[in-house]
């Protein structure tokens, strides 16, 4: 596991990126309601690491980032893609523990 940054330094709503061992990008967003999610931060459609910078919300109860490019959303558990459901982003395994958000590497 890599520590991305102390918990309350996630801004709710509002996501961060982070680099991991094998200069793998990640986006990592904490939610209104507190949970913590982690993404790649490469948009599949522009091919640009913006996932981090987009809008987090939800869609018919689905927790998604929406890509600041394209504007597709994306869903922050499974990391489908809600516009296009043949496309997708890695999910990496998140969690908080004393205090800081630690991602797991795959």
């Amino acid at each position: 596991m890599t520590v991305v940054c102390p918990w309350e330094r996630l801004i709710p709503n509002r996501g961060v990126a982070a680099l991991l061992p094998g200069d793998v990008q990640v986006a990592v967003f904490r939610t209104s309601d507190d949970h913590v999610y982690a993404l790649s931060n490469i948009d599949p459609f522009s091919r640009a690491a913006v996932l981090s910078r987009g809008i987090v919300g939800d869609r018919a109860g689905i927790p998604v980032a929406v890509s600041p490019i394209y504007k597709n959303a994306f869903d922050l558990r499974t990391g489908i893609c809600v516009d296009d459901p043949t496309v997708s982003v890695p999910v990496f395994p998140v969690r908080v523990d004393g205090g800081m958000v630690l991602v797991e590497e795959q």
